[in-house]
């Protein structure tokens, strides 16, 4: 349990909630089979298409989204089992499940050609999403996880595994968004990006939240990384969560240079908007 004080920390400004109803509104895509996806869309133009982490949701993109949406249409998703996108049928999805519901989320928006944005855990699915679907041109990946599945990483599996859902059961979201999300953002955040972390990740669903820690600790990204294809890799140069370091070799295996988001930490569009907004507006021109 929580107190009140940290519940009402959890909150958001009626101004912010306005804003996002406004700026960013949310509605749910038919993606067959009785499944709906969760999307917040803004802009008009040639599509952004963005995937949080496993602590956040669509809304987390609303102020980068703003920056692109003269030029472009902008979507976010909340991705299965987040929000109110219905969860996939397994307990323990792979990343291709996750893709092939992105891919039917494509297909219902009349998607022919995107740029598809990965940040941390949703780095996963969009690059298992590129694998096979020619209409992913570029892809973007910030601040993106490794995962745990590759069999060197046995032992750090089943420790991820068992403190992820300890921590679950513990906690709960609401504590775990009072007492978890302050690590996505970095000492220097200012306290709207503190609020917008803190909110989404107080808004994450069990079952989701369950099933994404499954995808993280099976999931190999060095592995299912797509063929040669336009990519960049970027990371908040003062990310804890998946540090310089290990971006550095996701960059490394794509063939590119990583790029660092000054004053950042693992949500860095979160945190710096301006400067990752500035990172997709040079991969939407190519």
């Amino acid at each position: 349990m929580i107190d009140a004080a940290a519940s009402d920390a959890l909150t958001l400004p009626a101004s912010e909630l306005a804003r996002l109803d406004a700026r960013f509104p949310a509605r749910d895509v038919a993606v067959g089979g009785g499944a709906v996806v969760s999307v917040r869309e803004c802009g008009q133009g040639p599509a952004i298409v963005c995937l949080h982490g496993i602590g956040s949701g669509a809304a987390s993109w609303i102020d980068t989204a703003a920056l692109l949406a003269p030029l472009a249409r902008v979507i976010a998703w909340d991705a299965p089992g987040y929000g109110a996108s219905t969860p996939l049928e397994a307990d323990s999805p792979a990343a291709a499940d996750y893709a092939a519901r992105l891919g039917a989320l494509l297909d219902a928006l009349e998607i022919d050609s995107c740029v598809l944005v990965g940040h941390s855990l949703g780095a996963i699915t969009a690059a298992s999403a590129a694998r096979g679907d020619s209409r992913i041109r570029r892809l973007v990946l910030v601040s993106p996880a490794i995962g745990y599945g590759a069999p060197a990483r046995a032992e750090a599996r089943a420790k991820v595994r068992t403190e992820r859902l300890a921590t679950l059961d513990e906690l709960g979201i609401a504590g775990m968004a009072a007492k978890r999300s302050g690590r996505l953002v970095s000492d220097r955040a200012t306290d709207h990006a503190r609020q917008w972390v803190r909110w989404n990740m107080a808004r994450l669903n069990d079952r989701g939240y369950r099933q994404a820690i499954e995808l993280l600790c099976n999931a190999d990204l060095l592995s299912d990384l797509p063929p040669p294809m336009p990519v960049r890799v970027a990371c908040g140069a003062l990310d804890v969560v998946t540090p310089p370091a290990a971006c550095e070799e996701v960059a490394r295996k794509c063939g590119v240079r990583l790029e660092l988001v000054d004053d950042a930490g693992h949500a860095g569009y979160v945190e710096q908007p301006q400067a990752v907004a500035k990172l997709l507006r040079e991969s939407l021109a190519g």
